[in-house]
């Protein structure tokens, strides 16, 4: 592995979304997960909606990717979860750090 998943979702809550990170990190399907309260705008059934809620970004190995994608499908609140990935290069310390955290 020489690239760094980076996986974006939301939750409608920090409580879930606290959750959610603790679990990911206990099964060793993320190094470090980031929770911030944002507000989004998107259309949903035809209306515009406005919600506040919790994005989290997920720093992990590029193999975890399925199983990553399975248990947030699993504990996500939403009907159609936002799952957004990619691999990026890395400054080698963090890298290797992540690798240390995720073997």
């Amino acid at each position: 592995m020489d690239k760094l998943l980076l996986l974006i979702t939301t939750e409608s809550n920090q409580i879930s979304a606290e959750r959610i990170s603790k679990l990911l990190i206990e099964n060793r399907l993320a190094a470090c997960v980031s929770v911030k309260k944002i507000n989004s705008y998107y259309q949903w059934q035809g209306e515009i909606k406005q919600n506040s809620e919790f994005q989290l970004v997920i720093k992990s190995k590029p193999e975890k990717l399925d199983d990553l994608i399975k248990v947030l499908r699993k504990n996500l609140s939403y009907e159609i979860p936002q799952l957004i990935y990619q691999t990026f290069d890395a400054e080698i310390n963090y890298l290797n750090w992540v690798r240390e955290i995720l073997s």
